[in-house]
């Protein structure tokens, strides 16, 4: 077994793994004889960097999340709508396609009162936070409901994503995007994105 590596080394090496094995087969599914088995370590050296498995699900929540930028200057709906840009080009490019890694932590969580699952929670509640926070900032009615609805199309675009096999969904939601502020009275600048022609799954979507 190769376990001669710097800590900090050893450490990245056990979180790129579980990140690649609890994204691909599930949290459940892999065991910690898996992730030993993968890395070519022992059950000694894994649980001195993470004492549990829930520490490890922790972990791998943690290294999916991609915080929102901070609300700048910019007219709310053209920083909302460039979101959903972002989100439909990794989509696109997402590799190794399984889905949203937070709600599928959620689905095999449970209702446990866990770490990880008030994580992935927090996770998956920031968007649609992000979005009523800017949302405010305009003369609409209903700021909060308006951002659910938003934050239901960006889950819609990973479930049909994984169902259809389809990269271009995300553009379907930028879409729907427009739709919906427009028909708030919102008012927004003509389209300027169109989606990419030709897709190359590479990256991954959270």
């Amino acid at each position: 077994m190769v376990e001669q590596d710097k800590p900090t080394a050893t450490r990245e090496r056990i979180l790129e793994a579980v990140d690649r094995l609890f994204y691909r087969n599930g949290l459940q599914a892999v065991g910690v004889d898996a992730i030993v088995a993968e890395l070519g370590i022992s059950k000694k050296t894994l649980y001195r960097h993470f004492p549990s498995k829930d520490d490890l699900i922790v972990a791998y929540l943690k290294g999916r999340f991609r915080p929102l930028p901070e609300p700048s200057s910019r007219p709310p709906a053209e920083q909302i709508l460039k979101n959903f840009e972002w989100f439909a080009r990794s989509l696109s490019m997402a590799g190794d396609y399984r889905g949203c890694a937070y709600l599928n932590a959620l689905a095999e969580l449970g209702d446990e009162d866990s770490e990880a699952r008030r994580l992935a929670v927090e996770f998956k509640e920031s968007r649609r936070l992000w979005y009523r926070e800017l949302l405010s900032r305009l003369d609409i009615d209903d700021p909060d409901t308006l951002a659910t609805q938003l934050a239901l199309l960006i889950d819609g675009a990973y479930a049909a994503a994984l169902v259809r096999r389809d990269p271009s969904v995300g553009w379907v939601a930028v879409a729907a995007a427009r739709v919906l502020l427009k028909s708030a009275g919102v008012q927004i600048a003509a389209e300027e994105t169109s989606p990419p022609t030709v897709s190359k799954r590479k990256n991954r979507a959270a």
